[in-house]
């Protein structure tokens, strides 16, 4: 089987919540020795962007997006060792959550499988976190970044309270945000270190800051 065939059936598991298939096709590509972050963005990444998509457009509702997300997580577990294996010589910490008042994780959980793939340790807070909370879990694990995701206009003010909290603490951390309605000039506007448009951009994002 051709790697996009494999990549193909990845992207498919995730859309169809075909267990099954994201375990097989995940095992397929560790045996092609496709590359983690391969695995993860162009395969099962690209799977949750479109069930991201649909949901969007109402023409799924949660209870698909809660199955997609457990198969992506089935095929995640069969990545784990090798995402681990190189555990001693993590690149470095980032903490991930959705800013405060907001409980969208479909776009989050695909930046922190990519992060992990990519060999990060991300610690996940999971939906509608504080900046202080951000900030505490940062000093906790010895961060280099927080990434907050905001997936409504009206949390995007969230993402400022980040920034500036960060200041005010006057602590180290870069911070790097997306989401639907964030942007380039937003990040800019409100003094963030990063802005990540998709999923695959986030590694070099990261990559680029922790250096």
């Amino acid at each position: 089987m051709s790697n996009e065939q494999i990549l193909a059936d990845l992207k498919k598991s995730v859309e169809t919540w075909d267990i099954k298939l994201a375990q097989t096709a995940t095992q397929a590509a560790i045996d092609a020795k496709i590359d983690i972050s391969t695995i993860i963005g162009d395969g099962l990444g690209k799977g949750m962007e479109v069930i991201g998509d649909r949901f969007d457009k109402a023409e799924i509702y949660l209870p698909q997006v809660v199955a997609a997300s457990k198969t992506m997580e089935a095929a995640l577990k069969i990545l784990e060792p090798l995402m681990t294996a190189g555990a001693g010589g993590m690149k470095g910490t980032v903490i991930m959550g959705t800013v405060e008042g907001d409980i969208h994780e479909i776009g989050k959980n695909v930046c922190c499988a990519m992060l992990r793939g990519a060999g990060y340790k991300v610690i996940d807070l999971g939906p509608d976190v504080t900046a202080m909370d951000f900030v505490d879990a940062a000093d906790e694990n010895e961060a280099q970044i927080i990434g907050g995701s905001a997936l409504m206009t009206t949390t995007l003010e969230s993402q400022r309270e980040v920034v500036e909290t960060v200041k005010e603490m006057e602590a180290p951390y870069k911070c790097i945000f997306g989401g639907a309605p964030c942007s380039q000039a937003w990040c800019d506007e409100i003094g963030a270190d990063g802005y990540s448009e998709t999923a695959n951009e986030i590694i070099e994002l990261v990559n680029k800051l922790v250096a």
